[in-house]
């Protein structure tokens, strides 16, 4: 079985999306994400990554079948294109230090045939940070939070401890006051630093991984 993507034009009403993923689920196949809009020509425009899919012609002719389907087309899953996603948050000149690190360590791995992606978002404040936090539970492929600020804690705190509850994240942070290190995995000094082993805890190809230390020995 494989994994695909899949972008459907259809009609836009009522129903359209339900009638699409009956015909998944009759084919026993899962979503693993969706994402829908509407197109300036009031068409809709459905992308969905599927996983253990073991006939796709028969899938996308079933589609087709539709009568508010347009067509359907298929795509390399995006775990495919652009792999394991490391994000970063916090002050700017952190963030872009924390980056520089990790998209050269990226770059590494990736000619070597991975795929890990690197996001960032400059945002400080506690409320703008906690809301970043909690919106990574509508992301797929997160792999390693790196949290680059001077201080940070409060409701960024409680939103890392709840998002760590509901899937397996690492959180990496820089060496900084405010207690969200207590709830980090990794705690690091060097912001450039900070970046390299983050992707090394994401790629497959390293031989980095921080639950293979002591715990008095995550911080660098």
């Amino acid at each position: 079985m494989s994994n695909y993507a899949i972008s459907i034009k259809s009609v836009e009403k009522k129903g359209v999306l339900d009638e699409i993923t009956e015909i998944i689920t009759a084919h026993n196949i899962n979503i693993a994400y969706l994402n829908l809009f509407i197109e300036n020509d009031s068409k809709g425009s459905i992308n969905i990554e599927l996983e253990d899919v073991d006939n796709i012609d028969l899938l996308i002719q079933d589609l087709n079948n539709l009568d508010s389907v347009y067509n359907v087309k298929i795509h390399p899953s995006q775990e495919d294109v652009f792999g394991k996603r490391v994000i970063i948050y916090g002050g700017g000149a952190q963030v872009s230090q924390v980056a520089l690190g990790a998209i050269t360590e990226a770059d590494r791995h990736n000619i070597r045939g991975e795929r890990i992606s690197v996001d960032t978002l400059p945002v400080v404040g506690e409320e703008p940070i906690a809301e970043a936090i909690n919106a990574l539970t509508r992301l797929p492929r997160v792999s390693v939070l790196v949290l680059a600020g001077s201080i940070m804690g409060g409701e960024i705190i409680e939103e890392i401890k709840k998002v760590k509850n509901i899937y397996d994240l690492t959180v990496f942070s820089l060496n900084m006051p405010g207690g969200v290190t207590e709830v980090s995995d990794l705690i690091v000094t060097d912001p450039i630093q900070a970046g390299v082993m983050a992707v090394m805890q994401a790629a497959d190809t390293a031989v980095f991984d921080y639950r293979k230390l002591d715990k008095d020995d995550r911080k660098f």
